[in-house]
Parts: C-alpha cells; sequence; structure tokens
C-alpha cells in the first residue's frame, strides 16, 4: 500500500535539521503507518549549511536562504524549523500564518512575549497543526512510565523529579556560541535551551506548578569568540527549580534541573517519580533499564529493575533484543507529528508531541524563575 507522503521543508540546516533528514532516509524502519515524511526544500542563512542536504537528500529540490520561498511554495505541506531562539517570534508566526504546519524547537519563543506572539497566531489559525520538538519521552523507559501514569498506578504522587544534563561547557576553552548571548538565546538561559525536555512529561500528566524558587548559576563567566578573544557568557549556565505542583486534589514538590555544566553527563535526561502504590525511575544514562517499586500496605519495600530493551511507541523492524538510542527517539517522535498530521485524535498511540500549550507553561515558569533568582524569593504563578 503506497504511503500518504508529507512534503516537508527544513528551515535551519544544523545538527538537529540533519537529525530530521536522517529519520526520514530511516522511515522503512517503522512498520504498518500509512505516512512518510519527504523533504522537499531546505532553507539556512549560510549557503554551505545546505550543501550536506543537497548531496545527501535527493528530493530535496529547493534550498534559499529566504525562509519565505518555502513559505510560498504549495508543494510544501509542513515545515520543521530550528533556528536560534531570537528567530522563533518572526518565523513561527510566519509559518503558521502561511497554512503550513510546524514541528518548531523549544522554547517557542526568546521570552513570554514572543511566545505570546506565537500563539496568537496559532489561534488564529486553528487547521494549522503546531508541535514543539521534544524526543526524550520516547525512549522505551520514559514511555512506560508514562503508560503506567495513564493508567493510574502511582496513587498518590509523594515527589518528583526531572532534568535535562550535559557537561560539555565545562570546558571553559570551548568556544563561544549563540546560546551564551542573551540576544540570541534569551534571558532564560539554559532552561530556554533544555526546559522543555526536561517539563513535556510532567506537564502531560497534568503537573501544574503553583510556584516555584528558581536558583541559577553562571559557573563559566568567559570564553574565547573564534579569534581567541575572551568574551562574557551572559547566559545561565545551570538552573535547579524547587516547585510545588498540583495534580487532581492535592498537591507535591517536583524538581526541575537543566544543566550545562554537570560533570561527567554526556547528554542525560531523567525522571523519577515517587507514588504511594508504585515509584520508578529512568534516564538515558541507562537506556534499556527501568527501576520501579510497586506496594501495597504492608508489602515489603524492594525495588526491581526491568529491562524494557527496543518496546518502542510505533514498531520497528528491529528486534527487543536490541538497545534504543537517541537517533531511535528522534524517528518515534516524527513518527508521532506525521501520525498526528495524518489521524489527529485518532492516532495510532496515546503520546504525542509537545504541544504550544505546554511551551507556554514553560515560558510562565521560566519568567518566574527568574524573578525569583532576582528575589531569592519564592514566586506564585497564576
Amino acid at each position: 500500500m503506497a504511503r500518504k507522503e508529507i512534503r516537508f521543508g527544513v528551515i535551519g540546516c544544523g545538527l538537529m535539521g540533519r537529525e530530521f533528514a536522517s529519520a526520514a532516509a530511516r522511515w522503512l524502519h517503522l512498520l504498518n503507518l500509512e505516512f512518510e515524511p519527504k523533504i522537499v526544500a531546505v532553507c539556512d542563512a549560510n549557503p554551505a549549511a545546505m550543501d550536506w542536504f543537497k548531496d545527501n537528500v535527493p528530493s530535496v529540490t529547493t534550498a534559499s536562504t529566504d525562509y519565505r520561498t518555502l513559505l510560498n511554495d504549495r508543494n510544501i505541506d509542513a515545515i520543521y524549523c530550528a533556528v536560534p531562539h531570537n528567530l522563533h517570534q518572526e518565523l513561527y508566526v510566519d509559518i503558521v500564518n502561511s497554512g503550513k504546519h510546524l514541528l518548531g524547537e523549544k522554547p517557542f519563543g526568546i521570552d513570554i512575549k514572543a511566545n505570546d506572539a506565537i500563539n496568537a497566531a496559532i489561534a488564529a489559525n486553528p487547521d494549522v497543526v503546531v508541535r514543539c520538538s521534544s524526543e526524550f519521552p520516547f525512549y522505551p523507559g520514559a514511555y512506560r512510565i508514562g503508560q503506567w501514569m495513564r493508567e493510574g498506578k502511582f496513587g498518590r504522587i509523594i515527589d518528583a523529579e526531572a532534568g535535562f544534563w550535559h557537561s560539555s561547557d565545562l570546558d571553559p576553552r570551548k568556544q563561544i556560541n549563540w546560546k551564551r548571548m542573551v540576544a540570541s538565546n534569551g534571558e532564560y538561559g539554559c532552561m530556554g535551551d533544555l526546559g522543555l525536555h526536561v517539563l513535556h512529561m510532567p506537564l502531560r500528566f497534568g503537573w501544574k506548578p503553583k510556584n516555584v524558587r528558581g536558583i541559577l548559576g553562571k559557573i563559566v563567566t568567559e570564553r574565547p569568540d573564534r579569534n581567541g578573544k575572551m568574551v562574557p557568557c551572559e547566559t545561565w549556565d545551570n538552573a535547579v527549580l524547587a516547585c510545588e505542583v498540583s495534580a487532581e486534589n492535592y498537591s507535591f514538590p517536583f524538581l526541575a534541573s537543566m544543566k550545562r555544566i554537570a560533570p561527567g553527563h554526556g547528554n542525560t535526561w531523567f525522571i523519577k517519580i515517587s507514588g504511594t502504590k508504585l515509584s520508578a525511575e529512568f534516564t538515558t544514562r541507562n537506556p534499556k533499564r527501568v527501576a520501579y517499586m510497586p506496594y501495597a500496605p504492608g508489602d515489603e519495600q524492594a525495588w526491581r529493575v526491568l529491562d524494557v530493551s527496543y518496546a518502542s511507541a510505533y514498531t520497528t523492524i528491529t528486534g527487543g533484543i536490541f538497545e534504543f538510542g537517541f537517533s531511535d527517539s528522534i524517528v518515534q517522535m516524527w513518527a508521532a507529528f506525521c501520525d498526528e498530521l495524518v489521524n489527529g485524535d485518532k492516532m495510532k498511540q496515546p503520546f504525542g508531541c509537545a504541544t504550544p500549550e505546554e511551551a507556554a507553561a514553560t515560558h510562565r515558569l521560566f519568567t518566574a524563575a527568574l524573578e525569583s533568582q532576582r528575589t531569592s524569593q519564592t514566586v506564585i504563578l497564576d
């Protein structure tokens, strides 16, 4: 049976744009799907960045330094946009207003004002599907925890923690880039860069932060530019947010951490949940392993370890005896986005990509965390 083609344009031909191209090339990895993405156009302000696509993605027929070329192309159904945060408002609004579906990168605007403008455009174009890229919840271990949450197996939540840590910025000799500059990354710093990944699942669980005490750190205060001159690092390296969140008719503590400087962590995402009936935790450091502890009154309290192996949201050709990795999570996320484009609320599995509403919730939280850092006080969220 022929699959429905979803014709994509890619705006921003860097690391994540190439990951999408790799995911599209691996679509034969997925089974029993009636749709597939096809990358037909690319755009980047740097012409050299598009060369890799022209050399490696035969379906690309258009390459332009002007993103409007893609928006005016009737042969493009949807856009993947991966550009610095200061460009989100202009590009995302124009993409949505053009009528093309959008998968954009976090944080959906450099600040809350930009995010409000993006959400206004989304509200004015209700037929356009807009989602935010967040691939870690598609790891089988994380997906299993989401399944347990949907099934109500945790009982009353006691407390929870989630984080995204990496350590490449520990090296003070690393050249400065746009993520260390307020003008391009925004005042959120590491929160805007990493935070949606941390909060995607908690927000999907319905955990609404009521307040936050934010503790933010600037650890490496200057870095060399491309000429070797030392220049200021303006953005926050690390952030720890202590929140009280509400779920159903009670509240509990939730700790969210986003760290660019976490010694020894290459790219670690994790979630931990303690409940009265079940506790569980998963980290990408051990991608096949979920630790969990079911409990009933009077039972022995003993943790168990489950090897979830290759049990993904969308069925693949890969046998369950093999290991799941980051590139696999990208394919799964893209399958979820394309599934929603084609099937709407009748998706083949229940977990979808991060929504604009969830991205907006992170902006409210990060804005409050900045205020908390300035005042050294707990800040109440609306």
